[in-house]
């Protein structure tokens, strides 16, 4: 059966395997959107009601590793040849890895995520003193060091393949490397096919949240139909204009400017809010909040709440943010693996872990500080209204404060810039994968993906529903858990059986398949 298998997938190539799956995900959803949406809920209750202390525990197992690789002996080891320097200043790396990694989820929940914790706790009394601590902890539980430990794992395991053992940065190169044996190579490429339906169900997940976002801005701004399923379908047009042409730049182009115009525009709008707003009370927010979160990050790193009888609620939040970083994960890690030559472990580490979290931790400390001061001492309300359309959150939050016009419209260029940012992140990627590796995937492929991202993407769109969205986007993730587990002990593997004055070997060039 193994030998059937790997003769099958070898023969119909990756990209000709994965892109009629995908295409076919997307008609099924766009010609019967119930079906899907039932079923792919169905597939992921279940799975979290069965397995919730298995992701839990692995995705704190990726933290815990994240830690004692940056620490540790294997720190100083350098992602390439001792000659090779980064190929991006600190800044653009940073804002690259960011941009592509959490930019639209950043704008959908800043606001949105801290007042429904605020305003329904899964412990405790709503619009409380503690149920605001506690609503900066559970969000930075989903965004903080397990989200980014689930990226810096999955990119590392690549980088270090790549650049200092020469594999390609297929999610099979890994295993292939590290491990012997009849099981490896349908493993390996099962693995590769999982990281592109992973990716592209991911990616579509966050472009049909964004198309969710955008059309109820723009209501709000200039009367435009806020529940028309043609008009959503408009916007992902633009949108698919968009990110094809950026998609027809090279990397240190495209992606580089609109990840750079991405941070340049959410600094400078966090800024705004946090001068415009209850400064005072901000910073307090943020400040306290960075102790509640440090403090508490052992005990809720482990928490799955069975005392309370609260599996569906952490189903439903912690493991589906879980779940979707780690289908995330091959996209991003790629993605960050690729930009990512010439630093060290511990470098790279503290890059990718740190800094985002940090800045997560600013963010929702801003606008969802400034949500629940809206609350307790200004006008009320936007715990009502989160509860009623979460895609209302953000604006319904700057329409409080002074020039609300002008800053609802720098939201909506920032959130449209993102969404084009991750998908052309994502043709990039899902090009290169299935292209065997190809640094320079053929623009045929980066193309026929971009459709295809679009068509899931109107699928899931179709749905109507976020929950459902959120779903979808994480179905083919399950899985891909295992995978991302066997990655991280071919890399300790490997890195124990290495001696650390090893020379690193020159990546082998990948011929591009047309």
């Amino acid at each position: 059966m193994n030998d059937r298998l790997r003769e099958t997938l070898n023969r119909l190539g990756l990209f000709h395997l994965a892109l009629p799956l995908c295409i076919a995900v997307s008609l099924i959803g766009i010609i019967w959107p119930e079906t899907f949406a039932g079923t792919v809920s169905d597939v992921t209750q279940t799975f979290f009601e069965s397995v919730d202390w298995f992701f839990m525990g692995s995705v704190t197992g990726f933290l815990i590793l994240a830690a004692w690789l940056a620490l540790g002996r294997y720190g100083s080891i350098k992602l390439g040849g001792p000659d090779d320097t980064p190929e991006f200043s600190t800044g653009s790396w940073l804002a690259m890895l960011f941009a592509a990694g959490m930019g639209v989820g950043l704008l959908f929940w800043g606001v949105a995520e801290p007042m429904t914790h605020f305003a329904s706790p899964p412990i405790g009394e709503a619009y409380s003193a503690e149920s605001a601590r506690q609503a900066i902890i559970l969000t930075m539980l989903h965004w903080g060091f397990h989200a980014w430990a689930v990226y810096s794992v999955g990119a590392l395991v690549l980088a270090y393949f790549h650049y200092r053992l020469g594999t390609n940065f297929l999610a099979g190169a890994p295993i292939r490397a590290a491990f012997q044996g009849r099981w490896v190579e349908p493993v390996a490429t099962l693995a590769d096919l999982f990281a592109v339906l992973a990716v592209a169900l991911g990616v579509a997940g966050s472009l049909a949240m964004g198309v969710f976002q955008l059309q109820t801005g723009l209501n709000l701004v200039l009367g435009t139909p806020a529940e028309a399923l043609w008009f959503a379908m408009l916007l992902l047009g633009l949108l698919f204009a968009a990110f094809m042409t950026s998609a027809a730049t090279s990397l240190d182009k495209g992606i580089k400017i609109l990840s750079n115009t991405n941070m340049l525009l959410a600094i400078l709008l966090m800024i705004f809010v946090l001068l415009a707003g209850p400064t005072p009370f901000l910073l307090r927010i943020m400040f306290t909040g960075m102790g509640d979160y440090l403090s508490a990050l052992p005990a809720i790193s482990f928490r799955l709440y069975p005392h309370q009888n609260l599996s569906a609620w952490v189903g439903s939040w912690t493991l589906t943010y879980f779940i979707w970083w780690i289908a995330w994960a091959p996209f991003v890690g790629i993605f960050i693996a690729r930009i990512s030559k010439g630093r060290t472990i511990q470098e790279f580490v503290a890059g990718v872990l740190l800094a985002p979290t940090a800045f997560s931790l600013i963010w929702f400390s801003v606008f969802g500080g400034m949500g629940m001061f809206e609350e307790l001492q200004g006008a009320g309300g936007i715990g009502s209204i989160v509860k009623e359309d979460v895609t209302t959150a953000l604006f319904a939050l700057l329409d409080r404060l002074p020039v609300s016009g002008f800053l609802t419209a720098v939201a909506l260029l920032l959130l449209f810039i993102f969404i084009v940012t991750s998908v052309d992140s994502a043709t990039y990627v899902l090009g290169m994968l299935s292209s065997q590796g190809a640094m320079d995937p053929p623009r045929f492929r980066k193309f026929a993906w971009g459709i295809t991202l679009a068509a899931l993407g109107a699928a899931l769109v179709m749905t109507r529903n976020i929950e459902v969205v959120r779903a979808g986007a994480i179905s083919f993730a399950l899985p891909l858990t295992l995978i991302l587990l066997l990655q991280a002990a071919a890399l300790v593997r490997m890195m124990r059986s290495n001696s650390l004055m090893a020379p690193a070997v020159a990546p082998r060039p990948t011929k591009e398949v047309s």
